[in-house]
């Protein structure tokens, strides 16, 4: 087997009203109703890394310490969503705040370059607002060919 890609990605929600207006409204991802709830985008752009993280780190990422806080429901996925700018981070994750989002890390500078601020989508998955300045050099050499 040679998988070339990821082919789709999505949550199981549990409530489409309010994941609809997660990923949707907030986090302003276009969707369609394709089917009775069932909503789509088979337009958004792809992948550029897929990892096995594990809890510890996100944890470590997140709070500081290696152990997950128990009154935190623990996520099952990662899924990160790179923005135009560092400077865009901060301001996003705000937005996330106003619309009535817990952050769980305030937007900063890794010490690998990346900025991130991280929040728990509605179905447990650790999302992260960030800036990847190594993806934006190989998207603007693969422009330049």
């Amino acid at each position: 087997m040679q998988i070339q890609f990821v082919a789709g990605f999505g949550p199981i929600v549990r409530d489409v009203a309010e994941s609809r207006a997660f990923w949707g409204d907030h986090l302003g991802i276009p969707l369609e109703e394709a089917a009775p709830q069932y909503f789509t985008n088979d337009g958004l752009g792809g992948v550029k890394a897929f990892a096995l993280w594990p809890l510890s780190q996100a944890s470590e990422s997140c709070f500081g310490t290696d152990t997950w806080p128990e009154e935190i429901p623990a996520p099952a996925a990662w899924m990160e969503f790179d923005l135009e700018s560092p400077d865009a981070v901060a301001p996003a994750a705000a937005e996330m705040v106003e619309r009535g989002h817990r952050i769980l890390k305030e937007a900063v500078v890794e010490p690998w370059g990346q900025t991130v601020a991280r929040l728990l989508s509605p179905e447990g998955i650790l999302v992260g607002l960030v800036y990847t300045p190594w993806m934006h050099r190989a998207a603007e050499a693969a422009a330049g060919d």
